[in-house]
């Protein structure tokens, strides 16, 4: 699942080294790990880059939060659906 992260670092100015220092991370591997889609931040590691990028966590990932908004809405339809076929 492609994200923003990349896009939204280079547009900072920041480069991967500059991003794994600042969140206290040993090496920059981590960063291009996150921004290659191979595993995703802690929570908190999100927000602290959403707070250095000055975004919003959710725009880091929107691809991933569209995903979820419909898988969400999926099974809340098939939940509606099973609870208006039981009987009362």
């Amino acid at each position: 699942m492609p994200n923003c992260l990349r896009k939204y670092r280079k547009a900072a100015g920041f480069k991967q080294k500059e991003v794994a220092r600042i969140l206290g991370l040993k090496n920059a591997s981590v960063i291009s790990r996150w921004e290659n889609s191979i595993c995703l931040p802690k929570l908190t590691s999100a927000f602290k880059l959403a707070v250095l990028y000055r975004t919003m966590v959710d725009a880091l990932f929107i691809d991933l939060r569209a995903l979820l908004k419909d898988e969400i809405y999926k099974t809340g339809q098939e939940n509606k659906r099973l609870e208006n076929k039981s009987c009362p």
